[in-house]
């Protein structure tokens, strides 16, 4: 039985993993490429530099980003980009948790040591409160190269 229950658990935490690559694929992979990196002068990399938007208090910038878009100019590692992210808000929060969460994982980022997994329930508060693209530009963090 503890077997069972130890099979069931791990067959569910990868199937959740899964489920984050496999939305982000279908979503996001077509600008910032499946692996993170974006295409120079038109999408930025999410490969390296999600870390640094998570760690400059930006979590609550990068729910909005997926669920409203964004429209503005942007510096990632120095370079400029004006492109607008359009918004993903028709997927569930389990969904752009689960992107989020793969995000936050993948391409050498990682969650900082005070932060947890991004959660359904998290994207559902965001969601409560609409906002524009360029709103979502303002919540991006000041000190962001």
């Amino acid at each position: 039985m503890k077997y069972l229950l130890l099979m069931l658990m791990v067959s569910t935490s990868l199937a959740t993993a899964q489920d984050g690559k496999t939305a982000y694929t279908s979503n996001c992979a077509s600008c910032h490429q499946a692996t993170g990196k974006g295409i120079p002068s038109a999408f930025p990399p999410l490969a390296g530099h999600f870390t640094d938007i998570l760690a400059a208090d930006g979590r609550a910038y990068a729910i909005n980003t997926v669920l409203y878009g964004m429209n503005g100019a942007i510096k990632v590692n120095g370079k400029s980009y004006s492109g607008v992210m359009p918004a993903l808000g028709q997927l569930s929060d389990a969904d752009i948790a689960a992107i989020l969460n793969h995000v936050s994982t993948s391409w050498k980022n990682a969650l900082p040591d005070t932060q947890k997994l991004f959660t359904a329930d998290e994207v559902k508060a965001e969601r409560a409160v609409k906002k524009t693209p360029e709103q979502v530009h303002e919540l991006r963090p000041k000190g962001l190269k």
